[in-house]
């Protein structure tokens, strides 16, 4: 696992190889976050947990929260922001497992209808890279970027098959230091420590099992209920590089059942991806270059605050993730901008710290998976609500009047989340609440998001009817109103809904482009002309939306994420 935090103030690698100092402090302070349990820290917390002086931590945290990386509420407390998925996405590209490997575990999931997983090494862990799963009412709750034990699950007795004496030693020690496995929170923590020998005696027998027979079971060894069998995927040299599962519940199979289900298909998908490794990939884009480093603009604007080695050795990371297998040096420094020896200072210190390892004959460097620890199973578990929340929180901070976030939900629209505003008059709506679509900025906004003869069939079978004198209830004039919104990218209604009720709407979009929500603002018809609410709201609401469209899109880049 990656090495503690110092105290050190050192800017750049020394020359025995030790890490660059700001970025290890940067990155012990994100593992702090990831493993808390709750979804905030206070910096005392953090300097608690990361030994840190309070002022590093103020420093890394103003750093990392320009970056996007975090972000603070109530002027203290500190949150993992969903754009710090990038560093794991970029893992998962340079790896080229999920790549090469998803659309296959999701053809055998929707074969078996069952759950299946992908997951690798990491350390004496297990580590889910690709995640297909069912929706049931015992549904499974594990994402990509979990950690499981080796030994309380079945890939963990193929990986290691494949561990040698240090390995093996480092999962001793492991297991020694946490016998409650509280360094996994993906899995229910043990309620008393379990004697090692038997502990050891009992996965060295599984090991053994699944080396004779090449394939391993997890008959309720996570925790009561859960099932698993799994077969390992070697790559063209032999080595295994990714163990696939088909996971399931007791209700549904017992391991044996789920084995004599599974197994045959299991076996056929395994080889099919062993064939998809072998198979030569389309050669990678070369990565665009950086441009200038970008990092001394934000050093110039916020002073000593801002922490540019760690912000330089975290585009490199990320830049690693730019195309399957990596970069070499001439190729990081290349696309981050910075320079040469910049970037290898980097370099070294992500290989030091084990987020980064030299590939084939030492030219590349590629990502680790340990790159995952940095809060992306926290963050792939955020809704579309939440995603939206903070930058509604944002907008009506600017605005003053409350801000919602709606669906299509039918021929109404669906509200999904809501910031309200503080004053002695506002609207008082409830996440949940529906209103006629045809008749609301964000109805016609959704509207004009889809297909012009879909949008037209809905409005033509919508019962549309008058709610205010102020209601547009012409199918011509529906027709038009969905059209300007179209033409504008945002619709404004004034009181059609509600007497004294105005809003306005833009549209929010998904990685592909297509609307998949509205943002919008509502006030009262009372604060100005229809000019004034565009002038003094649309920018600032333009704006929200194409933050929620950013973090919707670094997320959603692995994640399936339902939007409701």
């Amino acid at each position: 696992m990656p090495h503690a935090a110092t105290a050190s103030e050192a800017d750049a690698a020394a020359p025995g190889g030790e890490p660059v100092g700001p970025l290890e402090r940067g990155l012990a302070v994100l593992r702090a976050l990831a493993a808390h349990p709750g979804p905030r820290m206070r910096p005392g917390d953090l300097v608690r947990a990361t030994g840190l002086a309070r002022s590093t931590v103020d420093r890394i945290v103003a750093t990392l929260t320009h970056l996007g990386y975090l972000r603070v509420e109530d002027d203290r407390d500190v949150l993992l922001a969903p754009r710090l998925m990038e560093l794991g996405n970029a893992y998962l590209t340079c790896c080229g497992l999920p790549d090469a490997l998803e659309a296959l575990a999701v053809a055998l999931a929707d074969e078996l209808d069952e759950s299946v997983s992908l997951a690798v090494p990491d350390g004496a862990g297990v580590r889910f890279i690709s995640q297909s799963t069912r929706r049931r009412t015992m549904a499974l709750a594990f994402q990509i970027g979990d950690l499981l034990p080796a030994e309380r699950c079945a890939p963990g007795a193929l990986f290691a098959s494949d561990w040698g004496p240090e390995q093996q030693a480092d999962w001793r020690a492991r297991l020694r230091d946490d016998p409650l496995d509280v360094g996994f929170p993906a899995v229910p923590p043990r309620s008393a420590p379990p004697a090692a020998d038997e502990v050891e005696s009992a996965f060295r027998q599984r090991v053994a099992d699944a080396r004779g027979a090449g394939w391993a079971v997890d008959d309720q060894l996570i925790e009561p209920g859960l099932v698993a069998v799994a077969v390992p995927v070697h790559a063209p040299d032999g080595s295994t590089v990714c163990a696939l599962s088909v996971v399931s519940h007791t209700s549904r199979h017992s391991a044996r059942s789920l084995a004599e289900h599974a197994l045959p298909r299991l076996r056929e998908y395994g080889a099919r991806m062993e064939a998809a490794l072998v198979s030569p990939a389309p050669p990678a884009t070369p990565p665009a270059p950086g441009g200038p480093d970008t990092s001394r603009a934000a050093k110039a604007e916020l002073g000593p605050e801002f922490l540019q080695s760690l912000t330089r050795g975290l585009a490199v990371l990320t830049a690693l993730g730019s195309a399957p297998g990596g970069l070499t040096l001439s190729g990081a420094a290349e696309t981050t901008g910075l320079a040469r020896a910049t970037a290898r200072r980097a370099l070294l210190s992500l290989q030091q710290l084990e987020y980064a390892a030299p590939a084939g004959e030492g030219r590349r460097f590629t990502l680790l998976p340990t790159v995952l620890e940095l809060g992306y199973a926290r963050l792939s578990r955020l809704s579309f609500a939440e995603i939206a929340q903070p930058h509604l929180a944002r907008l009506v901070e600017q605005v003053h009047d409350s801000a919602s976030v709606a669906v299509l939900a039918d021929d109404d629209i669906m509200y999904v989340a809501r910031v309200h505003t503080v004053r002695i008059m506002s609207v008082n709506i409830t996440v949940g609440t529906r209103f006629p679509a045809y008749a609301t900025s964000m109805g016609r906004v959704l509207l004009a998001g889809l297909p012009e003869r879909e949008a037209a069939e809905r409005l033509a079978l919508a019962s549309v009817r008058p709610l205010t004198r102020f209601t547009r209830v012409d199918a011509p004039d529906l027709a038009e109103a969905v059209a300007q919104a179209r033409r504008d990218g945002h619709a404004l209604v004034d009181q059609e809904l509600e007497e004294g009720l105005r809003s306005i709407a833009v549209p929010v979009h998904d990685r592909t482009g297509r609307v998949v929500a509205a943002v919008n603002v509502s006030t009262h018809a009372s604060r100005g002309t229809l000019d004034d609410v565009r002038r003094a709201v649309l920018p600032a609401l333009t704006a929200a939306a194409t933050a929620i469209e950013a973090d919707l899109a670094v997320v959603t880049e692995r994640v399936r994420l339902p939007i409701p």
